[in-house]
């Protein structure tokens, strides 16, 4: 049971050590713009990365599953419309999980 707080408290290391280094290191320093615009792209560019094969690809036998009977992607529709409409995280997640629990019980 040691390793596994070993490897819990190592992972948690490893993930505050990127976020206080630039507190630590770079307080009060402005960066150019160009930097400013590609940090602002990261969050973006990682959920587009990140979502399509949660979308796409049954988790269970790993096939490409691109069907209205494939929930999340089903789901995915009206998560994006609110998400466009409010500009909203809190309402694209809550619409998106709303969606996933209605056609789960209609289903």
């Amino acid at each position: 049971m040691n390793g596994v707080w070993a490897v819990i408290a190592g992972m948690a290391f490893v993930t505050c050590l990127p976020r206080v280094i630039p507190l630590i290191f770079l307080p009060g320093m402005k960066m150019p713009k160009i930097v400013e615009k590609w940090l602002s792209l990261i969050a973006p560019a990682t959920l587009a990365a990140l979502l399509p094969p949660e979308l796409a690809i049954d988790g269970a036998t790993g096939a490409v599953a691109l069907s209205i009977h494939n929930v999340y992607l089903a789901a995915s529709i009206p998560a994006l419309l609110a998400g466009l409409v409010t500009k909203s995280l809190f309402a694209t997640v809550t619409t998106g999980m709303a969606a996933v629990a209605l056609i789960r019980l209609l289903a």
